[in-house]
């Protein structure tokens, strides 16, 4: 089990709502099905889904602001400022389940973020069979999944079956936005991490 992202074979999520739609990636694209009650099947009813490179939603719980890092703080705050690269006036839009809220991004475009906070430095999204696949059915819509401070969530060698990550999912243009708000500016929660490391080495 303890793979990278990158092994994956497929992934897929279900959304329950006004109508059942099933996500689905083989790793070659990406499609969406809407089940048919009456007949008991999914019908291909969104074939070759493609993200949009920038948009306009950004989906974080703002409840967190205070416990966000720093890089997440300025970019939200560049995003409400309007001095996001984008050029695109910013959509507040979060309903708090993973699967509603990434699909919309995935539809419409943006960035879904659940960042690491001061009480969990590693977020609450778990790596293997949460972050992953989202992630995969992003890059396969054409858009980007990264940790922020740790570079493409695919690439993350897991650890432990159970393992969180900081999770940011869109449009390639918006987490790329994000990933250099990261490199230019101090993430104190990841040097938290790494002395932590340098510790337990020394032990």
């Amino acid at each position: 089990f303890l793979q990278k992202g990158n092994e994956m074979v497929a992934a897929g999520y279900v959304l329950y709502s006004a109508t059942t739609v099933l996500v689905l990636t083989l790793g070659s694209g990406v499609d969406g099905f809407t089940l048919d009650p009456d007949k008991g099947i999914f019908l291909q009813t969104h074939p070759d889904i493609r993200i949009p490179s920038a948009g306009p939603i950004y989906s974080f719980n703002e409840a967190n602001y205070r416990d966000f890092s720093s890089p997440v703080k300025r970019y939200l705050d560049a995003l409400k400022e309007g001095s996001s690269v984008t050029g695109l006036r910013p959509n507040a839009r979060y309903v708090g389940a993973l699967v509603a809220d990434v699909h919309n991004i995935l539809i419409n475009g943006g960035i879904y973020g659940y960042p690491a906070t001061r009480t969990n430095t590693n977020g609450k999204l778990r790596l293997l069979y949460e972050s992953c696949p989202m992630a995969m059915i992003m890059e396969q819509a054409g858009g980007a999944g990264s940790t922020g401070s740790h570079g493409r969530i695919l690439d993350v060698m897991p650890t432990d079956i159970h393992q969180r990550v900081p999770t940011f999912l869109g449009s390639i243009e918006n987490v790329y936005e994000l990933d250099q708000f990261h490199q230019y500016y101090d993430d104190e929660f990841a040097q938290e991490e790494e002395e932590e490391k340098k510790d337990e080495k020394k032990k």
